[in-house]
């Protein structure tokens, strides 16, 4: 089990704990900065992300470990250096790959699910991505290669760095004084988020805001402008699988409805956003152009489908740790398989939250895989036998039923819209 995988067992406990002291502190201060079906969409994409990271899907185009080997001029010989060093490589290759999502249309699909959410909150750090298989980013890290930092450095180094990132997607800390100049903060990162024109495309900075500075892409907080949070095009669902792919899907068929070649190419490499003019007028979409006039994706979810939301990210999460412990014992098929089931759990509940019919279809394909990994352990689950098994098979006949209850019974016309921010 890699560093990373172990780490998770301590951090994601942190993160929900944190998680819901800010809930607590927000609806005692009488502020409004979590709404159910948001949080449940954010909790199921960091899921959606451990499950990637997990069956290790995705590649590197370059290894740090061959650049290592390969290009190392100099070795440095003092530890502290070298970590000093590695930290400050780590910042800035994170500052360069996160300005290329937001500057490149094919890129944007890497990260439009960590600003999908209309909120602002300690939750939404955790969409994280699950379509970026190809790994670019080693590339920025040459410069560490050349001075021969170990590659353990960045085994224990990524993670933490990662999880730091957590701590400023809140609206309830202000500006933080001396720490404004050199650290990504609160205040900082809030405008990132932010979909206003003074601040679209501003902060792209990880753990240090120095980069920002140096390369004018820096933007504090105004006053009196309010940060409105999403994305130009909101993503209208509470689906974390479909927000991963949904930019990519409508990059697909702007390409094949553009009447020019060359804008059947371009597209993929202009910067996000960018349409061919035909495709355009043809086929407009919904986009917000007044953020001070934003209308938040909301659907009238009863109190009864939460509880079963919740009850099902509560069962996946718990399912989902089960693989992480049993990984090494299965072969990557069967592991794959346990993955797939995961998936098929979070896109039937997340999208019963949207009132669609692809929930009880995803859900019939989840209980139809769970019962054939059954039949092929011998009635065990992946190491499990007796008791948890017949728990296993409860579970997905009650989840199959309650889906197919809830398809029928929630209102046809929950899709709304709240008032204006």
């Amino acid at each position: 089990m890699s560093f990373y995988i172990k780490s998770l067992f301590v951090a994601v406990p942190i993160f929900m704990f944190l998680i819901a002291l800010e809930a607590l502190v927000a609806k005692r201060r009488g502020i409004r900065i979590n709404r159910q079906a948001d949080v449940i969409t954010s909790l199921s994409s960091g899921l959606t992300k451990i499950i990637r990271d997990g069956v290790k899907y995705g590649f590197a185009i370059i290894g740090y470990s061959w650049l290592v080997n390969n290009l190392t001029v100099f070795h440095i010989e003092n530890i502290w250096l070298a970590v000093i060093i590695a930290f400050l490589v780590q910042d800035f290759t994170g500052y360069c790959t996160h300005r290329l999502k937001h500057r490149v249309n094919i890129l944007w699909n890497r990260h439009i699910i960590h600003h999908s959410s209309e909120d602002f909150n300690l939750a939404c750090a955790l969409r994280q991505s699950i379509s970026n298989a190809i790994n670019f980013s080693t590339i920025f890290m040459i410069p560490a290669a050349l001075l021969g930092v170990p590659v353990k450095i960045f085994i224990i180094l990524g993670p933490i760095h990662f999880f730091f990132q957590f701590w400023y997607h809140t609206q309830l800390i202000s500006k933080m004084g001396l720490l404004e100049y050199f650290l990504v903060t609160p205040s900082h990162h809030r405008v990132h988020h932010a979909i206003n024109p003074e601040y679209i495309d501003k902060n792209y900075g990880q753990i240090l805001i120095i980069w920002d500075k140096l390369f004018g892409s820096f933007q504090s907080e105004i006053d009196d402008v309010k940060p409105v949070y999403g994305t130009l095009k909101p993503v209208r669902t509470w689906n974390p699988v479909i927000i991963n792919f949904k930019h990519l899907w409508q990059l697909l068929k702007d390409a094949w409805r553009a009447e020019r070649y060359f804008d059947k190419l371009r597209i993929w490499f202009m910067p996000t956003g960018w349409r061919p003019t035909d495709v355009k007028e043809k086929f407009p979409l919904l986009e917000v152009t007044n953020p001070a006039k934003q209308l938040k994706y909301n659907t009238n979810n009863s109190g009864w489908l939460f509880a079963y939301s919740w009850t099902q990210l509560v069962i996946t999460h718990f399912l989902l740790f089960h693989l992480l412990i049993i990984f090494s014992s299965h072969s990557n098929t069967m592991n794959y398989l346990y993955a797939v089931v995961l998936l098929l759990s979070v896109f039937s509940f997340t999208s019963m939250l949207d009132n669609s019919n692809f929930a009880f279809i995803a859900e019939l394909l989840k209980a139809g895989l769970v019962f054939a990994l059954l039949s092929i352990q011998d009635l065990s689950w992946y190491g499990l036998q007796g008791i948890p098994v017949y728990l296993l098979i409860t579970y997905i006949i009650f989840s199959l039923v309650l889906t197919f209850y809830f398809q029928r019974n929630e209102k046809d016309d929950s899709i709304v819209n709240t008032s204006p921010v």
